[in-house]
């Protein structure tokens, strides 16, 4: 893509030198029609071709003055020069710079300067290879922005089928397994196996709900979020290693913010669950929530083994995954859960190799 602007921007200004070179020669011309005049008295034919010299520069400002700078006649001037002398004397001055004055030697010693530059048609197409080098990167950024954003929805799409089927495949041994829950209780219902195997059929009843919300549009109807981390804390605490010291710092009062409770709970236990694996079952986690510029932050900071800057860029790409038996969805979803759904954002906040990692996720209360 730069050698393409680059190469637009070259053959360009080659054009422009080109058209610049053949102005100076139509004014060497002209030049030399004056001369030729102030020299002889022409003859009829001749005066017609000197007056067709004069009337073919319809375009290049052109002024002459004498030794004494007295304007003596002036062409195609810009609407800005006016017909004030002293202007025009002013504006000659500055064309000189960019083209030295042409002297024509008169008899009486009064002698002539022509001073001129280029028309404003080729002052404006200088600005063409830069004008066109940057439409044609603004191009090749709107094909790129666009073909990575067709990839990502049909990233989009896959995930959200995926997630759909596995939903429907754990809802079929899950109904059945729901029937026999029922007729164990019958048969004994106080029993401890009993009431265990009824939390975890409820706890396969959830992870199927948060498969099937994948990829449609989920209703943020839960306000409560204290009750959403408490809840989901209360429960992870009791499933990790009790090596682990596992904290929650929650403010004293309600944090009210639209969410999905299910959704939401998927994403912290997903953080969760990274972290007692980086810390391989046994350190310190501590999960925290709090307000700043109305905004929910939530982290979940562990003393686990920390990520490389590689690992720790792509961490939330899917597919990617520091684990032998990972898939590498998890974060993946959890960044679209939070992003896509919640209107919010999900980084690595802080990581350093064998000192932890600290997770941010943020919700806008607005």
């Amino acid at each position: 893509m730069t050698l393409v602007v680059i190469a637009i921007v070259i053959s360009s200004t080659l054009v422009i030198n080109y058209l610049k070179k053949e102005e100076v020669k139509r004014v060497d011309i002209l030049v030399k029609a004056i001369k030729f005049q102030q020299d002889m008295t022409p003859s009829l034919e001749v005066q017609e071709l000197l007056l067709a010299i004069y009337s073919s520069n319809t375009t290049i400002p052109v002024i002459i003055l004498d030794k004494n700078d007295q304007v003596i006649e002036y062409k195609h001037l810009s609407k800005e020069a006016g017909n004030n002398p002293d202007e025009i004397v002013a504006l000659a001055k500055k064309m000189e710079k960019k083209y030295p004055a042409i002297e024509i030697k008169v008899q009486g010693g009064n002698d002539q300067f022509v001073y001129y530059d280029n028309s404003i048609m080729l002052n404006n197409l200088q600005y063409s290879p830069f004008l066109l080098g940057f439409f044609v990167l603004c191009y090749f950024l709107f094909s790129f922005w666009f073909l990575r954003t067709v990839k990502k929805t049909d990233e989009g799409y896959l995930w959200a089928g995926l997630a759909k089927e596995t939903a429907h495949q754990i809802g079929t041994p899950l109904s059945s397994m729901m029937g026999w829950m029922e007729i164990m209780k019958l048969e004994n219902p106080d029993s401890d196996g009993v009431h265990e195997i009824e939390k975890d059929i409820e706890r396969l009843r959830t992870i199927s709900e948060r498969f099937s919300k994948i990829g449609s549009v989920p209703e943020l109807n839960d306000t409560n979020f204290n009750d959403t981390i408490r809840e989901n804390y209360d429960y992870l605490k009791t499933r990790i290693s009790r090596k682990i010291d596992f904290t929650l710092l929650l403010p004293t009062y309600n944090i009210l913010v639209p969410h999905n409770r299910i959704l939401m709970s998927w994403v912290i236990e997903n953080l969760v669950k990274n972290a007692v694996d980086a810390m391989k079952g046994e350190g310190t986690l501590q999960m925290s929530v709090f307000e700043r510029n109305k905004n929910i932050l939530v982290e979940v900071k562990d003393n686990g083994s920390g990520m490389t800057k590689y690992q720790a860029q792509n961490a939330f790409k899917p597919g990617y995954s520091t684990k032998k038996r990972g898939w590498g969805l998890g974060l993946s979803l959890a960044k679209r859960v939070v992003q896509e759904y919640h209107n919010g954002d999900i980084k690595i906040s802080q990581t350093e190799v064998g000192k932890g990692t600290t997770f941010r996720i943020l919700i806008r209360k607005a």
